[in-house]
């Protein structure tokens, strides 16, 4: 691991490192991000810009895959000087599938999936808090923090590299429920809008429409049921862009309730009121390949009570309209 000394702002020596079977497949920025705990990620970067970071001698990318006997070289590289770090709490959530490759869990509204911008731990940190004795837990994708539902977490570097392999082919489905406001007409829509991410002039972090720079982007929404203002649909996910079911339905006039980034401030109010405190956004199905075995999983997380209970309210008329 990177040492840091006595002093937070001194550097450490050259480092050599060759890679073993346990870091086979990942990429190297990944790798560096890991193994070099306390340096910024903007320094790791910059040394893998300018070359300062070699694979066997040669220049690389910071998409590069390690393999077995790479041998890399690491500069000194800063320390970042910063306040002790709190630990995270134990923690498990509930488990839909597990096996020695893999698990799923049902991750709550309102928990992070890791830490950073801000959040100091997030569902990763607690569970590998709360099984000390798993050597390898890592995010095989994300979900927003305000996102319930589904989340996949490898147990093996194989299984991770499968999955990840298997995701950017567009393998697999993957289905969310989502209540927007407005209603919906047609049965079955794709919507094929290209997205680019910018940030606010207070530094936040959003994603918007871009027909000129915006990368490839395509959900399917299959309407479920219509209460006249609000309408339930599926949204199947077939590229997996940063905010993509929240920003594809707000660029088509049918906003997520409760979506605090691209929704209405009036109806979230509207729904806070009536006790719905959180988005309507959840991760219910998931039809995929075990990363290992090939063996078929589909796999399903029911919606939680609160989101339940706003569709009955809906169905009775107990909640104000989304029409301002």
């Amino acid at each position: 691991m990177c040492k840091q000394s006595s002093s937070p702002n001194s550097s450490f020596s050259v480092q050599w490192v060759t890679v073993d079977a346990a870091s086979d497949g990942q990429r190297i920025d990944n790798f560096l991000l890991k193994y070099c705990k306390g340096v910024p990620k903007s320094h790791l970067y910059k040394a893998l810009r300018s070359g300062q970071v070699r694979v066997n001698k040669g220049r690389i990318n910071a998409q590069y895959r390690l393999q077995v006997g790479d041998v890399l070289r690491i500069p000194p590289l800063r320390m970042a000087q910063k306040d002790q770090a709190i630990p995270a709490p134990k923690a498990e959530f509930p488990i839909v599938f597990e096996d020695d490759a893999i698990v799923v869990i049902d991750k709550p509204a309102g928990v992070a999936v890791h830490g950073g911008s801000g959040v100091s731990f997030g569902v990763i940190e607690q569970m590998r808090a709360a099984r000390p004795q798993a050597k390898f837990l890592e995010l095989a994708h994300r979900l927003d923090k305000e996102t319930s539902g589904l989340l996949i977490i490898a147990k093996k570097r194989s299984a991770l590299v499968k999955l990840h392999d298997m995701f950017r082919q567009g393998k697999g489905e993957k289905h969310y429920y989502a209540l927007v406001c407005g209603d919906w007409q047609n049965q079955r829509q794709h919507i094929k809008l290209p997205l680019t991410k910018y940030l606010t002039p207070h530094g936040e972090r959003r994603v918007r429409v871009d027909k000129s720079e915006g990368k490839f982007a395509h959900t399917i929404i299959e309407c479920i049921q219509r209460f006249g203002d609000y309408s339930l649909v599926d949204a199947e996910l077939r590229t997996g862009r940063t905010h993509q079911i929240r920003v594809h339905l707000a660029a088509s006039g049918f906003a997520i309730a409760g979506d605090e980034k691209y929704g209405s401030d009036e109806v979230r109010a509207k729904l806070q009121q009536a006790g719905f405190k959180r988005m309507f956004l959840h991760a219910h199905h998931l039809i995929i390949e075990h990363p290992l075995t090939a063996q078929l999983l589909n796999l399903k997380a029911p919606l939680p009570p609160m989101c339940q209970a706003l569709l009955q309210s809906l169905q009775s008329r107990g909640v104000p309209s989304s029409k301002s």
